[in-house]
């Protein structure tokens, strides 16, 4: 017997693989595992139930309790894109232990939904996860992008979480994990005013207790790298929108002008 576990984000991906392992090799060997940050989009946790209501297949949530910021405090490392320690702590290690506890590397193949168009991250995933096996079945074909997804939840009658509905390309911590760039953050910053304000308090709060200037996000600027602090883009982002309806009258006079 050959065990079927699924890496359950609670978002499209990870369902439509679940979905497919389900259709290939039956629901009787299947378990859900969710792993919980605490942080996620309210409708997230609605869609998982959901999710699960329509596979009929055992869920098993891990938790380590923390949330990323105090993942980032206690490790005295701010996350950024490029290396999130609250990832290892809060997913994977919660998860490996599980499966240490419960599932043999010998008899069980682990499956994440990272779809064609990301397969660039599948090396890692599959070192990472050593010495379990992982498959990626939405790397075969049919290839589904996120839209294709979402029309197909539709005709299941699932709603998926509303974060890709206001245009989130993926569905983690509501919007404010550390891996996403500038113009998630100005989203987040455009609908969840509250959870940026949190983020960047947070944020601030590191800085000044580890006297550090570090940050979440960069920028390069004449060749040189260094760090864009939630608050400076928030400056930033609020100067535009001063700035744009000013722009706009003038751009409406200048046509005038010239077109008289």
């Amino acid at each position: 017997m050959t065990r079927h576990v699924i890496q359950m984000s609670g978002g499209l991906g990870s369902f439509w693989a679940a979905k497919r392992v389900a259709e290939r090799h039956g629901t009787a060997d299947m378990t859900l595992l969710f792993a919980d940050t605490t942080v996620e989009d309210p409708d997230l946790y609605r869609f998982l139930a959901d999710a699960v209501a329509h596979l009929d297949v055992p869920l098993v949530t891990v938790k380590d309790g923390r949330t990323p910021f105090e993942v980032f405090h206690d490790e005295h490392f701010l996350g950024n894109s490029r290396l999130a320690p609250c990832t290892k702590r809060l997913k994977q290690k919660p998860c490996r232990a599980w499966l240490e506890e419960h599932c043999g590397p010998a008899d069980t193949v682990l499956y994440v939904g990272i779809d064609y168009f990301e397969r660039r991250r599948c090396p890692g995933v599959v070192k990472g996860w050593a010495p379990w096996r992982v498959e990626f079945p939405l790397c075969d074909k049919p290839h589904w992008d996120k839209k294709r997804m979402i029309a197909e939840c539709a005709k299941l009658k699932l709603e998926p979480p509303r974060p890709y509905a206001d245009g989130y390309e993926h569905c983690n911590c509501g919007g404010v994990c550390v891996r996403a760039g500038q113009a998630q953050w100005k989203l987040t910053l455009r609908l969840h005013p509250d959870r940026y304000a949190q983020a960047e308090r947070q944020e601030q709060e590191f800085r000044e207790m580890f006297g550090k200037d570090v940050a979440i996000l960069t920028e390069t600027r004449n060749g040189v790298k260094r760090p864009l602090t939630l608050a400076e883009l928030r400056r930033r982002a609020e100067a535009e929108t001063v700035q744009q309806p000013l722009f706009t009258a003038a751009q409406a006079i200048w046509n005038r002008e010239v077109t008289a």
